[in-house]
């Protein structure tokens, strides 16, 4: 392992500030970095037994969600941190497991690990001041002991913790209905008929893999998509589209020259039924669903019109029967221990001012509380 720093080091000074950090993911383990190299008295607190955060394949921590193929689809060079780098074991596109083990040999390194408290869920976080009258401070409920007041309080447990569902596809589906949080592995759904809704990432890789195993596979594309390849003329297409991303290089000028790429790997798209998107929209990567679509391995369909039973009819006028429907229909902001009195959740967002800051409330943050069109992490 290569770093491009050593560890730092700064012992907290009496009356010095108190931070918590609530979640030891990668957004977490690297503010509490940070936090610890400023001086600050820094406390960690995890519900799970691991660092790693949705990294972490089957998480006792109760969000675990990665799938046992899972790849990120991002290289490895735009996903590193700048001041670490990956071990010589990880490939150009890191798996789930090297991602668990690159974010816990970060914490190791730089000194977070001893500041987390593992299994240790945080119940809710309450102001115990009068903002603008009063210097800021928190109050901090976990289970068991451990329960404090803190100078601030740095919220990194990303949006992605509460799958969202369809009611109507729950309540009307006679077949097994499962969330793509849930999908491990394809073997279940051998000689299934499977409708995988959704074709964000996640739903494009386990229908990947389902249709290797499935009688039938149909995603459903509900809207416009745009799929770009993983690799492109031996490059990693996200170090092309960010190798883009200069500020004299308008945002229509690269848009353009990204569709035209994607244009001469895939073609024309709407003949295998992937709509053109009507908006602004964030791309979905794959290396295999075009070609799956092309074999007639995988079949897309437009948005979902009825339900009855295990008969599902489309957009397009067709209806099939189904044993299988996997959602991959996203997730909810879910923050339970804070009051939507301090962050109001409105449209699945929440309001921050530069994508960190509670307005009104000093102290209170969010770490990775967005949506990026490329890695969250600082690359070189």
């Amino acid at each position: 392992m290569v770093a491009a720093e050593s560890r730092q080091k700064a012992e907290p000074a009496a009356g010095t500030m108190r931070v918590a950090v609530v979640g030891a993911g990668a957004g977490g383990v690297a503010a509490a970095k940070y936090m610890i190299a400023a001086g600050f008295e820094v406390t960690v607190f995890e519900m799970g037994s691991q660092v790693g955060g949705l990294w972490v394949y089957e998480n006792d921590n109760g969000c675990a969600q990665a799938y046992r193929r899972l790849s990120i689809i991002s290289s490895r060079r735009y996903t590193r941190f700048s001041d670490y780098d990956f071990d010589d074991k990880t490939p150009a596109f890191p798996t789930h497991w090297d991602m668990h083990r690159y974010i816990d040999a970060y914490a190791r390194h730089f000194g977070v690990t001893e500041h987390i408290r593992f299994k240790t869920p945080v119940r809710s976080v309450e102001p115990v001041f009068i903002p603008g009258r009063e210097s800021p401070l928190w109050r901090v409920t976990v289970d068991g002991d451990g329960s404090g007041t803190f100078d601030a309080v740095l919220v990194a447990t990303g949006h992605l913790s509460e799958p969202r569902h369809i009611d109507e596809y729950v309540t009307r589906f006679a077949g097994e209905y499962l969330h793509s949080s849930k999908y491990r592995v394809a073997d279940p759904f051998a000689g299934k008929r499977v409708c995988v809704v959704g074709i964000g990432n996640s739903g494009v890789d386990i229908a990947s893999e389902v249709c290797s195993v499935a009688e039938r596979t149909v995603i459903v594309v509900r809207s416009g998509a745009i799929i770009q390849p993983k690799v492109l003329f031996g490059i990693p297409f996200t170090d092309i589209g960010l190798a883009l991303r200069k500020w004299w290089i308008p945002y229509r000028v690269r848009a353009k020259l990204l569709s035209w790429v994607v244009y001469t790997a895939h073609g024309d798209l709407t003949r295998l039924g992937i709509a053109r998107p009507v908006a602004k929209t964030h791309p979905t990567l794959s290396e295999s669903l075009v070609a799956h679509i092309e074999y007639n391995r995988i079949t897309a369909k437009p948005g979902i019109t009825a339900i009855d039973g295990h008969r599902i009819t489309f957009a397009d006028g067709s209806a099939e029967d189904f044993d299988v429907m996997i959602g991959a229909t996203g997730y909810n902001v879910h923050l339970p221990f804070l009051s939507p009195d301090l962050v109001p959740i409105s449209g699945n967002r929440v309001d921050l001012y530069k994508r960190i800051f509670v307005p009104g409330w000093p102290g209170l943050c969010f770490i990775g509380m967005l949506n990026p069109i490329s890695t969250l992490n600082r690359a070189k």
